[in-house]
């Protein structure tokens, strides 16, 4: 298996247990053609609160239904995720340009940081490394759940999610990263580097039981 690379990124945010992994894994180049006042970052423990009529979960809400998820469910799934932190990786896109609406919140008092939750949530997505035993043990990387926020398209917030996930699937140490879309989409992906490989199936249980969280 592939060691994870290692590298230097002057990430605008700095490691922090209220994010979902080290902003270091984001490469600091992929900030750099985002419009200006944006941010991509990891996933915070308090994006599912709602700030200048948007939130992550609202932001997924594009996608499909998203459901009633309360305060605590959403942080016992958020403290999953971030005990597998080497498995899971899911980013925002912020818009640093929209006045916080939650009291307490400011920009960092560090020169050249910010503070995550301080603006408006655009887009997300996330990428999941799973472990194999064949490729000698290798990883693989599935991009799940890329949402854009319908206000904000033509910005490129898409496809600047997907290279950053392709980014931290590389250097995570994956052998490939995949993922399934719609016909409408592959298009899109294969701008993004993507090919047709194989087809999608799916099998959905009529009657699920209550997911643990």
């Amino acid at each position: 298996m592939a060691p994870v690379q290692t590298f230097k990124s002057k990430s605008p945010f700095k490691k922090s247990n209220d994010l979902l992994f080290d902003p270091a894994f984001i490469p600091a180049e992929l900030q750099d053609p985002l419009p200006s006042g944006y941010v991509i970052r990891p996933l915070c423990r308090t994006d599912n609160q709602v700030r200048s009529n948007s939130s992550f979960l609202k932001t997924l809400e594009v996608l499909t239904t998203v459901g009633a998820i309360s305060d605590a469910d959403f942080q016992r799934r958020f403290q999953y995720l971030q005990d597998h932190n080497d498995q899971y990786f899911t980013i925002v896109i912020e818009d640093m340009n929209v006045p916080a609406t939650l009291a307490g919140s400011a920009t960092s008092s560090t020169p050249n940081l910010v503070t995550p939750g301080r603006g408006k949530i655009v887009a997300a997505g996330t990428i999941v490394v799973e472990r194999k035993f064949i490729r000698g043990l290798g990883l693989v990387g599935h991009i799940e759940d890329i949402a854009v926020s319908g206000d904000q398209q033509g910005k490129k917030l898409g496809l600047r999610i997907i290279e950053t996930l392709k980014a931290i699937g590389k250097q995570q140490g994956c052998y490939k990263v995949i993922l399934d879309c719609s016909e409408k989409n592959v298009p899109f992906y294969e701008k993004c580097g993507f090919e047709r490989k194989g087809v999608e199936m799916g099998w959905y249980v009529v009657k699920p039981t209550a997911a643990k969280l």
